[in-house]
């Protein structure tokens, strides 16, 4: 083409971008709000039911301030038992650092650091975003609210502390895993027994420990910050082992979400007198 030629005189232009099919202005004019024809709404309901139904039974039994100690299991919802009023059991497994001045349940000192850990977590957010708050409520499904801030405003902007939870979160798993050796005992104090409870807090306690060190804040620490790998062999290696954690985020952490509910529920119905707990040896 020369110089100074006219672009509508070009064969086939005419000049004009909206007669070419060019639209810089606005999007394509689509009546649906999305084009997806399957299921979508499904996980995220899914989603939402499943946290609503743990939020509804911790609740309960945080409250509940009975039924969580029976001899020698203690609910994961309880331990450490850190007010004047628990139930007596072994020593170490009630700490009363809060005196009798503490009249409520026992279980809402503890349980506010692995809720908050859980609250703050990378996947948990996504899932109650989507879940509750439809925030996107799925892929190439657009949110309903007219502006998104993100996290970057009050209260959002606090999910920024889960890097510190995830000490607190470390402190309760390293309870928690005391408790399921003192599973090894029976009613008696006498250690070399073994009953279906014990089972049962010793896989909650795998499962508790395999969501927290799958975490990313873990992730980073043991990794982050690192320029080369090849000076620093065995942080990378344990990186490997986070990261191959990291990548089953999402089923450990229903994985532990059941299991901490189910160890609770087991100890409940041992304490409450429903059943009596199987020995094997």
């Amino acid at each position: 083409m020369a110089t100074g030629t006219d672009p509508s005189a070009v064969a086939g232009s005419t000049g004009d971008p909206a007669a070419r099919g060019v639209h810089h202005a606005s999007r394509a004019a689509i009546r649906e709000r999305h084009l997806r024809r399957d299921r979508w709404w499904l996980a995220p309901a899914a989603t939402a039911a499943g946290l609503f139904a743990f939020v509804v039974y911790s609740t309960w039994r945080a409250f509940a301030n009975g039924d969580y100690y029976a001899a020698p299991y203690v609910s994961p919802f309880y331990s450490p038992c850190l007010a004047h009023n628990c139930v007596p059991m072994p020593a170490g497994a009630d700490w009363d650092l809060f005196g009798p001045w503490w009249g409520l349940s026992p279980a809402l000192l503890v349980l506010i650091f692995p809720l908050g850990f859980r609250l703050t977590c990378y996947y948990y957010r996504k899932a109650y975003y989507r879940g509750f708050w439809a925030s996107p409520p799925a892929c190439a499904v657009p949110e309903p609210h007219a502006k998104y801030t993100g996290e970057t405003r009050f209260p959002l902007i606090l999910q920024n502390v889960h890097r510190y939870f995830f000490y607190f979160a470390v402190l309760v798993a390293g309870v928690l895993t005391y408790d399921a050796v003192l599973g090894f005992r029976n009613a008696d104090g006498e250690w070399g027994h073994m009953g279906l409870g014990t089972l049962v807090l010793l896989a909650n306690i795998i499962l508790i420990w395999a969501y927290t060190l799958s975490c990313h804040s873990c992730r980073h620490i043991v990794g982050g910050r690192i320029r080369n790998f090849s000076r620093h062999p065995v942080r990378y290696r344990m990186w490997g082992w986070v990261s191959a954690l990291n990548a089953r985020h999402m089923l450990l952490a229903w994985a532990s979400l059941v299991s901490v509910a189910v160890a609770d529920l087991y100890v409940y119905l041992v304490a409450s007198g429903a059943f009596d707990d199987p020995r094997f040896f």
